[in-house]
């Protein structure tokens, strides 16, 4: 299951709500239930853009994303009911 931060949970608790979801995994922001983007930890970046890292051994950014340890699985139940809550309705 994808690992995300919601924009509002960001508003809330700044980078830390980022550092604590990068422990699980790349982190994909959602905004207005929407992923706008995806943080990686600096190490995977470098891996990924090192020339001499996961390129050179020829793995796409994709397999190279795909290959990640999986995060917690949440039920789409689980992750409504928490966008839910994070939002102003």
């Amino acid at each position: 299951m994808t690992n995300l931060v919601s924009a509002m949970e960001i508003k809330r608790r700044g980078m830390a709500a980022i550092e604590e979801a990068l422990k699980r995994g790349p982190v994909h922001l959602v905004k207005r239930n929407k992923a706008t983007a995806v943080v990686l930890r600096e190490e995977d970046y470098r891996r990924l853009t090192d020339p001499h890292g996961a390129g050179a051994r020829g793995l796409s950014a994709m397999q190279w994303l795909l290959a990640q340890r999986p995060v917690a699985a949440r039920s789409k139940r689980q992750i409504d009911r928490r966008l839910s809550a994070e939002h102003d309705w």
